[in-house]
């Protein structure tokens, strides 16, 4: 499905709105190549030949004709913490109903929710831009998890308060390390509009910081393609405004976009680079694709966890 600013307030709530783009999701995953993916994905593992017969769901393979081993909550459960870049540049691009890089981030992480819930895995959440918003701690119980996408509905609730916040994307990632004394998966939502982040391997190392402290680690760089990355602008002067110090400039696009095209190109490539020295999930998330690429390598990751 389709999801637009008006999407919440046609389903009520954050929470039945992300059941409904899962349920979407895992529908067309039995019309695609990754139809081995199953709602069911989380209850069971292919049976290894040699093991007990004494925990296979035989009322599975009637169905599907392989023999799969029923999983229990010791065997399933992770513990997931969301970090959610909520700065300004976050709030980029202002349009009447299409999603922003802030908005596409929120319906991606109570997306991955509810499929963490099918898991009965712990979810925390973490908001952060110049300082730390909101810090919770991995939780199972429903009043947490309510919680979460309370705190998350009132961040679609406050897109036109726009406060000039700026990333501190390596204070708040070190920060992050330091606090979270167990092994977690941890899933950064960030368009990385940090300054410093790139400019020598000190300030990069908050990323290798976390792997350091042995968390799984994915990193989807929220952006929106044809504007941030192509430049995709009509011929003809504009004034452009950073969101985040409120410098303006104004210029004509056709004049730099080679330019500035081949820049962006070039951080784009290092900090893909960089996350694979690191062993670190690099996934781009264009905001024009929408949720489902998302979930698609939450399911990848997750398959190959097993």
């Amino acid at each position: 499905m389709k999801l637009t600013k008006d999407s919440l307030a046609h389903f009520g709530n954050l929470e039945l709105l992300a059941k409904q783009v899962v349920e979407g999701f895992i529908t067309g995953l039995h019309k695609s190549p990754f139809h081995g993916f199953s709602v069911e994905f989380a209850e069971h593992r292919l049976y290894n030949k040699g093991e007990s017969t004494k925990h296979i769901d035989w009322k599975l393979y009637a169905r599907t004709d392989k023999l799969f081993v029923k999983r229990y909550e010791e065997e399933t459960n992770l513990r997931c913490q969301f970090m959610l870049d909520v700065s300004s540049s976050m709030h980029f691009p202002k349009s009447e109903n299409e999603l922003n890089k802030l908005e596409l981030s929120v319906f991606a992480i109570a997306s991955l929710m509810e499929l963490l819930k099918k898991q009965r895995d712990a979810v925390g959440l973490s908001l952060f831009s110049d300082g730390f918003k909101l810090e919770t701690p991995a939780k199972t119980n429903m009043a947490h998890q309510r919680y979460v996408y309370s705190e998350l509905e009132k961040l679609l609730q406050k897109q036109n308060q726009i406060t000039g916040e700026s990333t501190q994307i390596v204070d708040a990632i070190h920060h992050f390390a330091e606090k979270i004394h167990k092994r977690s998966m941890v899933f950064i939502f960030s368009d990385m509009f940090d300054g410093d982040l790139l400019k020598d391997e000190d300030s990069f190392s908050a990323l290798q910081h976390l792997r350091h402290k042995k968390h799984d680690v994915v990193l989807f760089h929220t952006y929106d393609k044809s504007k941030e990355l192509e430049f995709e602008y009509e011929n003809r002067p504009y004034v452009f405004v950073d969101m985040e110090t409120g410098e303006e400039m104004k210029l004509n696009p056709s004049q730099v976009r080679e330019k500035y095209k081949e820049e962006v190109g070039n951080y784009h490539n290092k900090l893909k680079l960089k996350c694979g020295q690191y062993q670190i999930d690099y996934v781009p998330a264009d905001i024009n694709e929408g949720v489902y690429p998302i979930l698609l390598e939450y399911m990848i990751k997750r398959d190959k966890m097993r």
